[in-house]
Order: structure tokens, then sequence, then C-alpha cells
């Protein structure tokens, strides 16, 4: 991995790099993908059965595009049992965790008669995107599927692209089965999000559409926001590691991997106060590369996204993190809660030589679904609050309202509402 000094230029030239993979930046896709909603929508199923012949090979139609009880039970038989036992644990931590986000609905009753309050609802339907390609994700299915079940979410359908033969992953659809999905659908890529917020003879609309994508699915969210919600608009997988020399260089290197093999746009960073640290990763680096089953991707990865940078201290490589705003961001230090302390910007944070990344990927509890591009900077993971709606309760007694409307009339007035002014008004020309 190349080795470079940290300061404001090379900084500055990172994010700059970074910024690029961003699905904002890719607008040569968008009129192939406009294309492709406006098919859906306009043409519903058949639109559906002619891109997932055209894009997966598949000859969808209405017979088979969803996938049936017998088709689960067959994908748990494939499955060896050790690995659906896992799935089942690992669930069960995502449940756990996801369970303490929920909030519950309050009223605020006040001697005068007003009531105010916020009333917690889940939202109606919910639909997940699962990606196929060049992996499936069965974790990806936990961690979209069970936060909308925690919430209430009254249905949960899923879309994920089929092989050429029909066939799902069989771990994706053991996966789903265990978190609750009600039905799933055998159509991919831009044409299933479109599905999904549109609706079709066959995929009903859904309220929200979560879930990660290639380039042509986060830009077919982006291009369906507002007619339904979405979680983000995810980028490629990215990991900065802040580490000082007390930190093992086979640690490093090995975390630093875990996301380059994601795919050829994946980041990959070490930030550093050691010069030898730097050296020692980078020579790991090369060496677990060679022995991975993915290093055609992981060697692209790094060539154009990867970087050791050296720091002057400390506190240069927080701000650098900061700045940056990885998804996921690891802390290998002598006191990793201390400089956690100092981070405002990251997806998830993972304190210590035994938090590995894929800890939080698979089964630590926390949700994968991360905030990418410097979006850490705004945006908070996957959580049961996406799949709830907040509604403002006000109850007034008369008592209440006559104490306040004159100011309220003043300050309608202010605006120039008049009809405003006169809603409180009226209700007080006895007085």
């Amino acid at each position: 991995m190349r080795i470079v000094e940290l300061s404001n230029e090379t900084k500055n030239n990172i994010l700059n790099d970074l910024l690029k993979r961003s699905p904002n930046h890719y607008s040569q896709y968008e009129a192939a993908v406009s294309e492709i909603i406006g098919g859906v929508r306009a043409r519903g199923d058949q639109a559906l059965f002619e891109y997932t012949l055209k894009y997966d090979g598949f000859d969808l139609n209405a017979g088979n595009i969803q996938v049936t009880k017998q088709e689960i039970q067959e994908a748990y038989e494939k499955l060896d049992q050790e690995f659906i036992q896992v799935i089942q644990k690992s669930a069960e931590n995502i449940r756990t965790f996801h369970e303490k986000q929920l909030r519950n609905s309050w009223f605020d009753t006040r001697k005068d008669g007003s009531i105010l309050g916020m009333k917690i609802s889940p939202i109606g339907k919910a639909g997940v995107y699962v990606p196929g390609g060049k992996a499936a994700y069965p974790s990806s299915v936990l961690m979209n599927v069970i936060p909308a079940k925690v919430a209430g979410v009254e249905r949960i359908i899923m879309t994920t692209p089929p092989g050429a033969d029909g066939q799902v992953n069989p771990g994706t659809l053991a996966a789903a089965d265990m978190a609750g999905v009600d039905a799933i659908y055998k159509v991919g890529g831009a044409q299933a999000v479109a599905a999904m917020a549109f609706g079709t003879e066959s995929v009903p609309k859904v309220d929200k559409i979560t879930g990660p994508g290639n380039i042509f699915v986060a830009l077919a969210k982006k291009a369906v926001y507002g007619h339904v919600s979405i979680d983000s608009v995810a980028g490629p997988s990215e990991i900065l590691v802040l580490a000082d020399e007390t930190a093992d260089p086979r640690y490093v290197a090995a975390d630093l991997l875990s996301q380059a093999e994601h795919d050829e746009l994946a980041s990959a960073i070490l930030i550093t106060t050691s010069r030898e640290l730097a050296w020692k990763t980078s020579e790991q680096v090369e060496r677990f590369a060679s022995q991975l089953s993915r290093q055609e991707i992981i060697r692209k990865s790094l060539d154009n996204y990867g970087y050791i940078l050296v720091a002057g201290s400390m506190e240069e490589a927080v701000e650098a993190a900061n700045e940056i705003a990885s998804e996921h961001l690891e802390i290998l230090t002598a006191n990793p809660f201390e400089v956690m302390a100092k981070i405002r910007n990251a997806g998830a944070i993972f304190l210590g030589e035994y938090s590995s990344e894929p800890l939080g990927d698979y089964f630590a509890g926390p949700n994968h679904i991360l905030p990418t591009n410097g979006t850490a900077k705004f945006f908070s993971p996957l959580s049961v609050d996406d799949f709830i709606k907040k509604t403002s309760i006000i109850s007034y007694s008369r008592e209440a309202l006559e104490k306040v409307h004159k100011d309220i009339e003043l300050f309608a007035g202010n605006e120039g509402l008049t009809a405003h002014a006169n809603s409180i008004r009226v209700r007080f020309e006895d007085i």
C-alpha cells in the first residue's frame, strides 16, 4: 500500500478521491436508470419480466416471481446445520440490540387543560433490497428486516435478483425466513426498486425502501425518493483504522483487507502515528493479499483507494478521521476509549484489537447498514427509527387557548396570514 505523510494537501486529495465514488458522481448511468424506472412505472410486471431476462438471464413471469414456501424449505436443506445455527445466533443479537431502540408515545398534560405529545407509529409496508451478483449477503437480510420487525412494520417484502436458473441464494432465503419477511420476489436492480416504489401487478408498493446495492440500485433509490422514503444512497464500503505504535500490523492489515475485498471501489485507509507500523502493515497487506480468494478485487481497491497516512500526532490523526467520516472506524491504540471520545464522525466505531470490523458485519448486533462517502457527518446507521413515524399531538382547552390567543393572532398577522389569525379569533368573539 502507498505510504504518505498526512498533511492538509494529502487529506484533501484523498477526500476528493473518495467523493468520486459517490453515486452523485455517476450521472452517466442516470438516463439508463430513469428509463428502467419509467418502464416499470408504465408497464408494471411486463417491464419487470423483460428487464430480468435482459440483465439476469431468467425468464421471469407471474407464476415464478414470488419465492414459494417449498423453495424456502429447500434452501434450509441445502445449508449446513451449523451455518443455520450461526444465522439464528446473529439474528438474536441483532434483535436484542435493536429492541433497546424502541420508543414509546408520550403525552404531557398541563393544569390548564392543554395536552402536547408525540405519537409513535410503525410505517405500514417496508421493502428490503438484497444484492445478488458478486456475493450474496444473508447478513444484510437480517440487518434490514429485524429493525423493521422490531418497529412493528405490518408487512415486509424483499426483492433480490435470481440466477439464470431462477434460484436465489439459499442463505439469503433462510435469513429472510428467520427474520420474518412476508414475501420474497425474484427481481433485482433498478427495476426492483421501481417495482417497490410504484407497485406492479405482482409486487406491492411500499412506504420505505432500504438495503444496499450496486450503482444502478443506488441511483434508482435516489430517483424514487419522495414517492417513497429510503434509508440512504449508499456508496462503496470503506474502513479507516486509527492506530499507534502499540497496534499489531497483522491485525491492521487483515482488517483493511476485510473491506478492500468488497469491490474495486472500496476504500481502506490506515492513519497512524508510527512510521514503523506503517511499513510493517504494508508488508502484511502484501502477504495476505497474495493468499486471499478475491485478490484481484483487493488489489484494484488498494491501488485506487488504499492509503497509509503517517500523522505527526494522534490529534492530527483524529482530525483527519473526523474529516473523512468513514463508514467503519477501528481504533487500535493504547487507550482506544480516550481516542473514541474525540471522534465526532463515523458510521460505526470498533474499539480495541479484538473488535475487528467483521464482528459488526455479522454478529455483534449493531446495524451494518451505515453511512458512507462522508455522510456519517449527518447520517446514522439503520435503526428502528427508520421504520417509525412520529406524529405530533396537540390538544388545548378553551382556558389554555385563551391565555395565548392574542399572541398567536399577532404572530399570524405579522406574517400576513389573516385567515390563520381569524381561525383563532373566532373562538373568542364573545369576549
